[in-house]
C-alpha cells in the first residue's frame, strides 16, 4: 500500500508570507504535485500545525484545499493548531470524545493510530494520562490480533541534537516510551514539527519526519544562526508491504 505523508501547513489566512514564503502557495503546489504524479495513493496523513495561528477560517481553507486530493486525508493537530478553532473549522474531524483529536485507521497491513500530542498554551508537547490509556487500549487491541501499529503524532518524544528544538520536544516522551515497551509489533512512527527530513530509531523503533510544507529548520544543532531557513519544501511517499517500510522525500517544488 502507498500513502502520503504531509506536514507542517502553517496555513494564514489571505496571501501572507510566513518567514519570506508563502504557506498557501507551496501548499497549492504540493497538492497539484501529488494529484498528478501520486493519485493511486490510498490517502494522506498530514502530521499537525494545519495553520499558524488557528483561526477558524484558516481551517477552512486548508480543508477545501486538501479535499482537492483525490484520496482521503486524515489530520493532525499541532501545537500552532487551537483545537475549539480547529473543531469549527474543520468540522468532520473524527474528535474523541474526550475533546482529543485521537483516532485509528484499520488497513490492510496494520492499525494506523493517531495521537493528539498537544499541551494547550505551549509549543512542546504532551500526552497525558487520558490520552496514554487510549493509546493502551488500542494497543492491547492490536496485540490481541497480532496486528502491526504504525503511530502517528505531531510532537518528537526525544532529542534530536538541535538544541532550540529539542526545548519544545513532547515533554512527557518518557511516559510514551515506558508505554511501548510492552509491544514488540510497532512498526514505525511518523511525525511533524521537525520542519527537516530526520530518520532513525528510538528505543528499537524506525521513526521518520517530513519537510515542511511551509518554511524549513536549519540544521544547526549549537542553536546559533537562523532557525528557520527557505530550503525547498517536501511531502513523504510511503510504501508498505512485507518487506517492510520504503520512504521517499519528495522535493516538489524542483519538479521538471
Amino acid at each position: 500500500m502507498k500513502f502520503i505523508h504531509l506536514s507542517d501547513i502553517h496555513l494564514l489566512t489571505g496571501p501572507q508570507l510566513l518567514h519570506g514564503i508563502d504557506p498557501r502557495a507551496r501548499l497549492d503546489a504540493a497538492i497539484a504535485s501529488i494529484c498528478i504524479h501520486y493519485s493511486d495513493a490510498e490517502f494522506c496523513m498530514v502530521t499537525g500545525d494545519l495553520t499558524e495561528k488557528g483561526e477558524v477560517e484558516a481551517y477552512e481553507e486548508v480543508k477545501n484545499k486538501l479535499d482537492r486530493l483525490p484520496f482521503p486525508w486524515h489530520p493532525l493537530i499541532g501545537n500552532h493548531d487551537v483545537r475549539l478553532k480547529a473543531r469549527a473549522g474543520i468540522s468532520d474531524m473524527p474528535w474523541h470524545e474526550n475533546g482529543f483529536l485521537q483516532y485509528e485507521l484499520k488497513k490492510d497491513v496494520g492499525r494506523f493510530i493517531v495521537l493528539d500530542s498537544v499541551y494547550e498554551g505551549h509549543h512542546e508537547g504532551q500526552l497525558c494520562e487520558k490520552r496514554l490509556n487510549w493509546l493502551k487500549v488500542r494497543l492491547d487491541a492490536a496485540r490481541d490480533v497480532a496486528e502491526d501499529v504504525y503511530l502517528f503524532m505531531h510532537h518528537v518524544p526525544f532529542d534530536l541534537g538541535i538544541d532550540w528544538l529539542d526545548r519544545i520536544k513532547m515533554a512527557d516522551g518518557d511516559d510514551l516510551a515506558a508505554l511501548l515497551r510492552n509491544y514488540n509489533n510497532i512498526r514505525h512512527m511518523f511525525m511533524g514539527h521537525v520542519h527537516r527530513p530526520c530518520h532513525g530509531s528510538w528505543n528499537g523503533i524506525p521513526f521518520s519526519t517530513v519537510r515542511a510544507t511551509a518554511h524549513q529548520v536549519s540544521l544547526c544543532f549549537d542553536g546559533t544562526g537562523d532557525r528557520f531557513i527557505k530550503e525547498n519544501p517536501a511531502y513523504a511517499v510511503v510504501t508498505i508491504n512485507n518487506n517492510g517500510i520504503i520512504i521517499h522525500d519528495h522535493s516538489f517544488l524542483e519538479e521538471e
